[in-house]
Parts: C-alpha cells; structure tokens; sequence
C-alpha cells in the first residue's frame, strides 16, 4: 500500500486506444503509463482481468485465475516473433470509438488459435518455450488444467453453460474426464498457450508501471459466476445441487434504489467447506491476484460480514435473509499466508457498525464517492474536505456510477438545486466543473484520490462504463487516440501538486 497522500486514474485496459477493435497491452498502454507518469499519477487502478462471457462484464467471468485473452497485443506478438504480421490484416481495425465484443472475439481469438498453434510447434530447445513449461508448471495443478479444459469443453458444447453439458462432464467423471483430456489434448494446450502470452504480456507491462513509479491496483469480485471454471472444478465450495444449480443466490435486499432489492444470481460459497480447507481456495486467488497487481479493491466488501442469501427459485431479492460469514477468520487466513494485505474494501452502500469493524480490525482503507457523498439533500458538512478517514480513498467515480458531469446534468445541470449547490461551495461559474470537482477529490483529507480518465476528459453519460442492472450496452467505451491531451497532462500534474500528492 502507498502510505502517503497520492492519485490515481481509474481506467480498465479494454478502454485505451489502438489495438484491434478493444484496448490491449501493447503501444498504446505503455503510452497511457507514460501519461500517468507526466500526470504524477501513482495508481492506474483497472476493473478485473478475468475472460468474460455474456454480457462482457468482468464482475462475471469465467475464472477468477485466468486472463481476458482479448486483452491479448497483436502488435507486441509480432514484434516478438511470435506471431506472423500478416495476422494483422484478419483483425478489426483501431477505429472503433466502443468495443465490439462479438466482433473482436470472433477474429482475435481464431487469431490466438492460430498463434498458439503455431507456438506449439516451437523447438523445445526455444526460449519461449521454456518459459512456457515454467508458466505450466507453476498454474497446472491450481487452475491452468482446469481452466484450459473447461474452455475448450464449454467451445465444444457451443458455449452453453456447463450444467447443460454431456451428463459425464458435469459430474467430473474420471473416465469422461480423462478421455477429453487425452482427446482434446491439442486444444487444451492451445488455451494454456493463450494464458501464457496474456501473462507474459501483462507482467512486462506491470514492471513498467513500477519502474515509473505507478502501482496498479486491481479487483476482485467478491462472488463468482456460476457458469465458469472455478465453480466447475469445485462444486464442493459453492451451494449446488446435484444438478450443478445453485440453490441460494446472491444479491442485495429492497433498499431505497430499488423495491425489489438486486438478484444477482451468484452461486453463495459454502464456507463450511471453505473452512474446512484452511480457505486454501481463497489464499490461492489471493496469491494469483497480488502475482498480477500491487494492491486490491474488493467489490462488495460487506459480504464477508454478511451476505444476502436468496432461495434460487426466487426471482426477486425481497425474499432473502442475513446470514453471517466468516470475514475475520478468512482475512486472518490471508495474512497468515501473505502477511499485510494491500486491500481497500468496497464499502459502499448500506454499511453497518459490525462490517465497519471488519474493515478496520484489519487496517483495510473503506472507500467514498463524490455523488454519495454530496447526494440529493443539501447538509454543509457534507461538503467538508476533512471529514473523511485519512487512511481512506476518495473517488469522483466509479466504473458503476455515471461521470461527474453526468450526474449533475441528471440533476437539473448548472441551474438545477445541486449545480447551484456546487457552484457557491466551489465558487465557480461552472463552465470547468470537472477540474472543479477534481481539484475538490484532490484536497479532500483521504490518503488517495482517484478519478475515472472520463471525468479528467470532462465527458457527460456518452462516457459512463456501466450502468447497474442494464444487461447489455456495457464495458464499451473507449478513450480515442489522442483524447487526452498533453495540456490535460499537464494540468492534471498542477493540481496534484497543488494538493500534496505527488509521490517522490
């Protein structure tokens, strides 16, 4: 963790410019590491790295281990020789102002087939190759076997989920599952070779960051999707039946946003089990995730107080219950294994006196956002920068909320209560409410500050990643070349300056 005052840009890989048809590692993220640098910016704070499927969100992947391989640089895999430059004419193109995922995934991962193919028939005297054996050997026996297997698996049934599976498969029958290791044995190495390039690739842009001085912090869902490898390869840990179905779910109750409360449909663990095993399952994904990032956000903090458990025929939250979970022996767990642990907690919402206690017993920095902050009812202490924990982090927004602007244009705009509200507290006329709200997060008495890129570009809701509870039209958006101007840079460096929170 940075012990200091500092900042950050929220900004998720899929969104940089270039690539082919989505934002990849390659040129143009070590160009945004660049800025960030210039900036004197310390965090790149991304969403999950995780492979999606429907609905593109990486709050529901397909594996809590693996890489997205659409993250995957073609350009870099040229340049290393890994790959033929004529690959490049088959993919989309950079002009795309969102992602098409259908589109990008069709042709980027029959390019990857393609690679990983021809990576395969390496001589094993290659150095790559090598390293190759090194990836799988580390990752076979934890997840890599698993994952690779249930890919290819998940292709060969046309990508249903896998209790729609040969009854075999499902069940994880030995003999089943044996034979389609040895079957599809090609294939399943091609996924492994896809994950090793996504890991080769990331790691080489992660030391970059550090070696500019710019720490990347991920994130982990609390939950997982019940359509994927982990809950596959481990039915014992998840509440199932013997049908693979869940038979409670997660969710939220009825609150103040919605009457009906949120079914998100999650398998809940069985923390029974969980605990059973020393949390081993837990520590592993922990170990792989602070592998891949310097320090981790997780999502829906609360859960591990308490979490609302749902009866899966239900199809509303209404009729739910609090069930408590094992939050301090889990956390005790992970420090044991990992010692401190670079955590902030997503504590938003509802939160109560015992998940508050959670949190600080293991020194966990909360989180608080602009617009819940000053929210609809006009309070002045509401507006005062020093009441916030200093061991804390501040944001204008979220990947879940709309950006600054659009929030205040959803409000009335500049003449609307809260415009008015802001632009006497800010003492402004309004026509740069953005840097505004900026220089506000950068002053507030939180140890770190951080801002979606959108909101230092001044972009309305046409610049908003994800809207809760809409299924599709999400995880799109992306910055074009050359959208973040130099004099931007330069501004945003002033008021971190300004603010205290340059880092030497």
């Amino acid at each position: 963790m940075i012990n200091q005052r500092a900042s950050g840009i929220l900004l998720h890989p899929t969104s940089l410019p270039g690539g082919h048809g989505i934002g990849d590692m390659g040129p143009a993220a070590r160009t945004f590491l660049a800025q960030l640098q210039a900036a004197g910016q310390t965090i790149w704070q991304i969403l999950p790295l995780a492979p999606t499927s429907l609905g593109n969100s990486p709050y529901s992947a397909l594996s809590s281990f693996a890489g997205n391989p659409l993250l995957i640089s073609f350009d870099d895999l040229v340049a290393d020789g890994l790959a033929d430059s004529a690959l490049l004419d088959r993919l989309p193109g950079n002009g795309p102002e969102r992602v098409d995922y259908d589109g990008v995934a069709a042709m980027k991962l029959a390019s990857l087939d393609i690679v990983a193919g021809d990576f395969l028939k390496r001589s094993s005297d290659d150095e790559e190759w090598g390293d190759f054996e090194l990836f799988r050997a580390r990752n076979d026996a934890e997840w890599l076997d698993d994952y690779a297997l249930y890919t290819v698996l998940k292709a060969r049934h046309q990508g249903r989920a896998w209790p729609e599976w040969n009854a075999l498969y499902i069940a994880r029958d030995p003999i089943g599952i044996g034979e389609a290791r040895h079957t599809l044995s090609f294939d399943i190495k091609k996924v492994k070779v896809q994950q090793f390039l996504f890991f080769r690739q990331w790691m080489r842009l992660k030391k970059e960051a550090n070696q500019r001085g710019i720490h990347i912090m991920g994130d982990i869902p609390i939950f997982v999707a019940g359509d994927s490898a982990d809950v596959w390869s481990r039915r014992d840990l998840f509440a199932l039946d013997e049908r693979g179905q869940p038979t409670v779910v997660a969710g939220v109750p009825p609150d103040y946003f919605s009457a009906t409360g949120q079914r998100w449909g999650n398998p809940l663990y069985r923390w029974d089990a969980h605990r059973a095993e020393g949390f081993a399952w837990w520590r592993r994904r922990i170990a792989r995730t602070l592998e891949t990032v310097d320090m981790v956000r997780i999502d829906h903090f609360r859960g591990f107080e308490s979490y609302w458990e749902i009866p899966a025929q239900e199809e509303t939250a209404i009729h739910g219950q609090w069930v408590p979970a094992p939050g301090y022996e889990l956390f005790q767990s992970l420090r044991d294994a990992h010692g401190p642990l670079p955590i902030i907690a997503e504590d938003l919402g509802i939160i109560t006196p015992e998940v508050e206690r959670l949190r600080d017993h293991f020194g966990f920095p909360g989180m608080r956002v602009l617009p819940f902050e000053w929210g609809d009812h006009f309070e002045p202490w509401h507006y005062d920068p020093n009441r916030y924990a200093a061991h804390s982090v501040f944001y204008t927004g979220t990947h879940d909320n709309d950006t600054i602007l659009g929030w205040v244009a959803s409000r009335g705009g500049l003449d609307g209560e809260l415009g008015q509200r802001i632009r006497s507290y800010l003492n402004t006329d309004g026509r740069e409410l953005h840097w505004d709200l900026i220089r506000f997060a950068l002053g507030v008495n939180a140890e770190l500050a951080i801002t979606p890129l959108q909101d230092v570009l001044g972009l309305g809701t046409e610049g908003r990643m994800n809207v809760p509870g809409q299924p599709d039209g999400n995880w799109g958006w992306r910055l074009k070349p050359g959208q973040w101007r130099d004099e931007d840079v330069e501004r945003l460096r002033d008021l971190t300056a300004a603010a205290g929170r340059l880092v030497a």
